[in-house]
């Protein structure tokens, strides 16, 4: 893969061989993000997890103290008062079996979080090819399932964000943007780490954390070192 001139410029700023402490990765990362546009500051986790077995999935949710610096936008599934509840609580859609058509058949995914309540999981099931893809089904381990519609979105507006296995067991998950002061970023990447080494599968054995990087959209990947966690 060819990177361009700007990238392998920020490139030189970070030795590969290096681990770094999670602050002076941070800092790295800052200075390697030469985009014109506010980068946003990516990690990346390598676990020791074998996702093909249930009872090593890796899956939770954890508000990020300082947010994502992100406008999210939230769909919620409910009926009767939960409606009104949701709306209140600062939903940008609410809805019910009205919205299946116009997501099945118009292709319409102008939100970036579903909540549903219990009660509605029949009919957001019907969704499941459309959202489950994308990673949109609402799921109860992530606090999307839920009949507390208020705590639920207010959350997700404050900076909740979801992380979970991929594929290749995997966990990427934003922790902020460039813009960020530095101490911003090191508080969300201390409570996204704290929560996933407490996700710790017990039917891991051996090393859960292989690797963990940081990077930002544009810019190299840094190393941090794993020892601390």
């Amino acid at each position: 893969m060819k990177h361009g001139k700007k990238y392998v410029e920020a490139a030189k700023l970070v030795d590969r061989t290096t681990f770094y402490d999670p602050a002076e990765a941070i800092a790295l990362v800052k200075k390697a993000a030469t985009a014109k546009f506010d980068e946003t500051v990516e990690v990346h986790i390598r676990t020791g997890c074998d996702g093909r077995h249930a009872e090593q999935q890796v899956r939770g949710a954890v508000v990020l103290p300082n947010g994502t610096g992100k406008t999210v936008r939230v769909l919620v599934f409910a009926k009767g008062d939960k409606v009104n509840e949701a709306e209140a609580a600062g939903a940008d859609y609410v809805g019910g079996e009205e919205l299946i058509p116009k997501i099945q058949k118009e292709g319409w995914l102008d939100f970036d979080v579903v909540v549903a309540t219990p009660d509605m999981m029949g009919i957001v099931g019907r969704l499941g090819k459309v959202l489950g893809p994308k990673g949109l089904m609402p799921n109860p381990k992530a606090g999307t399932v839920t009949m507390d519609v208020t705590k639920a979105v207010k959350d997700i507006k404050a900076g909740k964000i979801e992380y979970r296995l991929d594929k290749t067991n995997i966990i990427h998950v934003p922790v902020g943007k460039v813009s960020f002061t530095d101490e911003a970023l090191q508080e969300n990447f201390n409570a996204l780490m704290d929560a996933i080494v407490k996700a710790r599968p017990s039917a891991v054995k051996g090393q859960f954390l292989r690797s963990i990087t940081l990077t930002s959209t544009m810019g190299p990947g840094v190393k941090v070192n794993v020892a601390r966690f």
